[in-house]
């Protein structure tokens, strides 16, 4: 049998940079454990398969798997494969917006019209975790402890568990590296495998790594699923305006040169109505896999 797939780079307007994401548009014939195998096959930070919706209020159904797991919600998967969609003329975008069935329930949607379509889509609810030290925070990242601001690491979830660590500068975010051991140390005694998110504050918003060893992913180019959550710990901390209607970038990947923009909306006083992630899609690959 042959499955048709297309490769397109999210949170990028070039090709080559952004996130990679593979994207199987009719998944029906295929099981749980075949998508497993496909996605560790082609070996990207995600791959999706679209399914016919299980819910009247959403387009289609969404899969997203890593090369080792199913994911309940991942950012750049929503975003890149609502654009194949879209392109493909296989959904369509009512005033500009749609809902997507994805395994944590359903996904809203928004297409920003323009000469490029850009998609947002909303974060689900923010939960804040716990408070890390700053010394073992910077020892997991190889970092000295006076490369980090005077601000707590801290996790928060938006579906994806991830340490935030702020550090001064944009050096000290490209010179960051975190292996399984150190990472391992840093999670303790928390029952589920999380990321690790370095990233500075800057006038157009944050500079940013983010590195998933326990995902199997030594580091992402871009996580949307991780910039809501940014979004809220910045407002917090001051590193940002909480103001409605603030609009700022987070700039990732572009030290392991794949630099990604990932646009962030505050809609509310500090985000009381929702943070908007949103970014370009760019395609590149068409293809089919053999099985």
């Amino acid at each position: 049998m042959r499955y048709r797939y297309r490769v397109v780079d999210v949170f990028a307007r070039q090709p080559l940079e952004g996130n990679p994401l593979a994207v199987f548009p009719d998944a029906s014939a295929l099981d749980d454990l075949t998508m497993q195998k496909i996605a560790r096959e082609l070996n990207l930070s995600e791959t999706t398969f679209i399914l016919p919706s299980t819910r009247p209020d959403c387009a289609v159904r969404v899969r997203i798997f890593t090369p080792s797991q199913e994911m309940a919600f991942a950012g750049h998967p929503v975003i890149g494969t609502s654009y194949v969609l879209l392109d493909e003329k296989a959904i369509s975008a009512r005033d500009g917006r749609l809902a997507l069935d994805i395994k944590a329930g359903p996904m809203p949607i928004r297409v920003e019209a323009g000469e490029r379509p850009r998609i947002w889509l909303t974060t689900p609810p923010i939960k804040w975790g716990a408070i890390y030290d700053r010394s073992a925070c910077a020892e997991a990242a190889g970092l000295r402890s006076d490369d980090l601001l005077n601000v707590a690491p801290q996790m928060l979830s938006a579906g994806n568990p991830t340490i935030f660590i702020p550090v001064k500068d944009k050096a000290a975010v490209d010179s960051a590296w975190i292996d399984l051991a150190s990472s391992r140390k840093l999670r303790g005694g928390h029952p589920e495998a999380f990321c690790n998110f370095v990233f500075t504050p800057t006038a157009e918003g944050a500079y940013s790594r983010m590195f998933a060893p326990e995902h199997r992913i030594a580091e992402d180019p871009a996580t949307g699923s991780a910039t809501g959550p940014l979004a809220a710990y910045m407002m917090r901390h001051k590193l940002v305006s909480g103001a409605p209607g603030t609009r700022f970038h987070s700039e990732q990947g572009t030290a392991m040169g794949r630099k990604s923009i990932l646009h962030v909306q505050i809609n509310g006083d500090q985000g009381a109505d929702g943070i908007e992630v949103g970014g370009y899609v760019t395609p590149v690959v068409e293809a089919t896999i053999t099985l």
